[in-house]
């Protein structure tokens, strides 16, 4: 007879039998406003009221929790007190006696018999043993099933049948109820919010109160990531990125304080896009690393030269003679500095901004003010550029304006006021902010300088294995002290890590990140041209206004040549009344905005972006043959210019050198064709319609060339 406990133990038996494999509850909701979220919301509690209880498949990608989806619509239906099973498919027996009981037991061993009425959910079913799969579709479909071996009886399972699959199963579709998750990528507008609820989940349980929160930018850098592996890889990237804060201490990592702390953008790792067809410079020559880095080398070319002969060449344009043909500053500026600066774009980048004389006395300025007890803001973490890029386009134009209509070009002491207005507007910056805010946001010829680094052949990037994995300091961009290798630094000027770039426009190649890296990570390599410009970009929307004031300016300069024939015209933008050359200015720098909008229409809104940014090369090369004239006529002229002026009254003779017309001409019409050709190779690139658009494309690249040669001939 059996003892009195007998019948009270079979309950226990049966439990711990199913232990190892319930669902005790379902781990969180779907997050998120996206119409796929409230859909998959939608499907979830449809499938959960349905009277029937029909067997479900809950297919999409790794790493999206659709096991989470089937514990939801158990959890919240009518079964939720009865219990859940969780078996995975790639452990399952190809006999099926995981699930159906051993040979020989006619099933009174098995899982579905100690589950009873309760949910089965076979998790990843398409990695099921195939010849197990007619029997667990049967089950699906009838509920019946056998234990294996010739004399077991049929029996039936009255419970639910839930299954996961990551990839199609057409037989499972018309037995079940499909839902499909929507992968990550597709509904990025959720990402703020998945990211700020995993924030708050896993700072709890390591004792953070309150929680931290992500600024604006990191979630919009993060939405240009596809999260391959989903909601798992979305866990693990916010965890890396606690743990790191941990390790480094919170206070240092993160700004603000009580509610207010913000995590930084640059604990967040993804993995970067695969760099094809590099070389590293410094692999190939370790010395180069030791000898570029040196701090001497930047601070006497910093602070020993550039920083004065930025005041000579100022006190020379208020103290010498007013005009281009006797002023060798006006020489320095209009003859050197402009075709100089863009012949280099496509070869160091932004390299200029590196020994910038604005930001030298931004620098000396914001040490200074320390030195007396200033403390500027930190660093704003917030989307600076939804802002900073519109008032930097603006900015631009206003100087182009300013240019032309009072004759910058020939008048010195207005020369210098533009240079001194820069740099009034970097002093300002770095008395508010840390580092170089102005240069990175607000500066125009700084926004000018980022947007044609697309272009360089040079970039300098970290090596994002290596500091996920081995740094913990943040020093290449938040600076600190000597460690290892690495010299002490304040930190990249603009904010930003190198193993975030995601273009060479937030990169002045001070080798700032290469001074303060102790691991080796940071890399100078050579690169395809404009590697940067590529279909996936997202880059902000006010510097597309950029790239039309920029073009704009080539139209305002030769203005007479677009507007001229009109009678209401004035003789000169130089002279006469203001509001008739100031409205006449603003029509002729407006003409390509005018062109971009009526292209609006024939194209959708991102490819109308991506086909500005595939005229980048055509833009640089009408810019350097507009300049081209006045670098290779007057700036063999500098030493007669500045010593004695054109008339050769010095009394020893000077050496000079002024180009041909017709070898200008030709310099002029290579540029604009190399850009035209740069422009055609990057639209096969960018553009995603190879059909009637990119033959539209490619017709208006060879027209604005045309056009553009037309209006630089000298």
């Amino acid at each position: 007879m059996a003892g009195p406990n007998a019948v009270s133990s079979e309950p226990n038996d049966r439990l711990l039998r199913l232990a190892p494999h319930l669902v005790g509850r379902s781990r969180r909701g779907v997050v998120g406003s996206s119409r796929y979220a409230r859909r998959l919301r939608d499907r979830i509690r449809t499938a959960a009221a349905d009277p029937e209880q029909s067997p479900l498949l809950i297919s999409g990608e790794p790493g999206l929790e659709k096991d989470n989806i089937a514990a939801l619509i158990h959890f919240g239906s009518r079964q939720r007190r009865e219990l859940m099973l969780r078996l995975d498919g790639a452990t399952l027996k190809a006999d099926g006696s995981t699930l159906f009981g051993s040979s020989g037991s006619d099933g009174v061993d098995s899982l579905l018999d100690c589950l009873g009425s309760g949910s089965l959910l076979i998790d990843k079913v398409d990695q099921a043993p195939e010849v197990l799969l007619p029997a667990l579709l049967e089950l699906a479909a009838t509920g019946q099933w056998r234990a294996p071996g010739p004399d077991s009886s049929e029996r039936r399972f009255p419970g639910r049948v839930f299954f996961t699959a990551e990839r199609a199963l057409p037989r499972f579709d018309r037995v079940c109820t499909l839902i499909r998750v929507p992968p990550l990528r597709v509904r990025r507008q959720d990402l703020g919010e998945w990211l700020r609820y995993v924030v708050r989940l896993r700072a709890r349980k390591l004792g953070w109160s309150p929680a931290p929160t992500v600024s604006e930018a990191a979630v919009k850098r993060l939405q240009n990531y596809d999260f391959p592996n989903n909601l798992r890889e979305l866990d693990e990237l916010v965890n890396r990125a606690l743990q790191q804060c941990r390790r480094e201490g919170t206070e240092q990592a993160m700004q603000g304080h009580g509610a207010s702390q913000v995590l930084p953008d640059d604990v967040f790792w993804t993995p970067s896009r695969p760099a094809r067809l590099r070389f590293d410079l410094w692999r190939w020559k370790p010395g180069l690393r030791y000898r570029m880095r040196a701090p001497e080398l930047w601070n006497t070319l910093l602070f020993g030269l550039v920083s004065w002969l930025f005041v000579l060449v100022n006190l020379w344009l208020w103290q010498g003679p007013q005009d281009r043909a006797h002023n060798g500053g006006l020489n320095l500026f209009w003859a050197w500095w402009w075709p100089l600066i863009l012949l280099g774009y496509p070869l160091v980048g932004r390299l200029w901004c590196s020994f910038c004389p604005f930001m030298v006395w931004g620098e000396i300025v914001q040490r200074l003010a320390r030195t007396l007890g200033w403390r500027p803001r930190p660093w704003p973490r917030g989307d600076t550029d939804r802002w900073g890029a519109p008032a930097l386009a603006a900015g631009f134009a206003a100087i182009l304006l300013w240019e032309e209509l009072a004759d910058l070009e020939n008048t010195a002491w207005l020369s210098s006021c533009l240079l001194l207005l820069i740099t009034a507007g970097a002093v300002v910056g770095s008395l508010a902010f840390e580092k170089r805010f102005w240069c990175r946001y607000l500066c125009p010829v700084g926004g000018m300088n980022g947007l044609f680094a697309k272009l360089s052949i040079l970039e300098l990037r970290a090596q994002g294995g290596t500091c996920s994995g081995s740094c913990s300091s943040y020093a290449c961009f938040k600076g600190g002290p000597a460690e290892g290798e690495g010299l002490a630094t304040a930190g990249c000027p603009l904010g930003t890590h190198p193993a975030h770039l995601e273009d060479n426009r937030n990169c002045v190649l001070c080798l700032t990140c290469a001074q303060a890296c102790p691991h080796r990570s940071v890399q100078l390599r050579l690169r395809p041209p404009a590697a940067d410009l590529q279909r996936d970009m997202a880059p902000p929307w006010g510097e597309t206004g950029l790239i039309l004031v920029l073009a704009g300016g080539v139209c305002l300069h030769n203005w007479q040549r677009l507007l001229g024939w009109w009678s209401l015209a004035p003789a000169s933008l130089q002279a006469g009344p203001l509001l008739p050359r100031l409205a006449f200015g603003g029509l002729a720098l407006a003409v390509p905005s005018l062109l971009f909008l009526g292209l609006r229409p024939w194209l959708p809104r991102h490819q109308a972006r991506l086909l500005l940014y595939a005229l980048l090369p055509l833009l640089w090369g009408v810019l350097l043959a507009r300049h081209l004239p006045v670098g290779m006529e007057e700036a063999g002229l500098l030493l007669p210019v500045s010593l004695g002026g054109v008339d050769g009254t010095f009394a020893l003779p000077l050496p000079s050198w002024s180009a041909d017309g017709h070898v200008v001409a030709f310099c002029q019409s290579a540029a604009v064709g190399l850009g035209a050709l740069g422009s055609l190779v990057l639209l096969l690139r960018v553009l995603l319609d190879r059909g009637p658009r990119l033959l539209l494309g490619t017709g208006l690249v060879l027209a604005l060339a045309g056009l553009g040669r037309w209006l630089v001939a000298a």
